[in-house]
């Protein structure tokens, strides 16, 4: 289990010109840190892109990916259960700014 401590984040509304999507849809990149101890760590930081959608059947996340800062490699993890209610009750308290 990753320890999930977000330090920081930028939110951007997307819009849907054709209006074929439900809802709305929400870009979240969150600012992690990472304990030195763990395989995801690295100097230059880690960040976790999150699409994130609310819409008549609740909040979920549709699309994520964790990525090294400043390189914008994307790596190859991905979110426990308990990492996921963490990520979305996040940006739910996160969403209007």
């Amino acid at each position: 289990m990753i320890n999930l401590n977000i330090t920081g984040h930028t939110v951007e509304k997307l819009e849907d010109p054709f209006g074929l999507l439900s809802g709305d849809r929400y870009e979240f990149f969150l600012q992690l840190e990472i304990d030195e101890e763990d395989e995801l760590y690295s100097e230059k930081g880690i960040g976790l892109r999150v699409i994130f959608v609310m819409d008549e059947n609740g909040e979920k996340i549709t699309n994520y990916h964790f990525y090294e800062r400043g390189t914008e490699k994307v790596l190859d993890f991905a979110l426990e259960e308990d990492e996921e209610d963490l990520i979305i009750a996040y940006c739910k308290e996160n969403i209007g700014e």
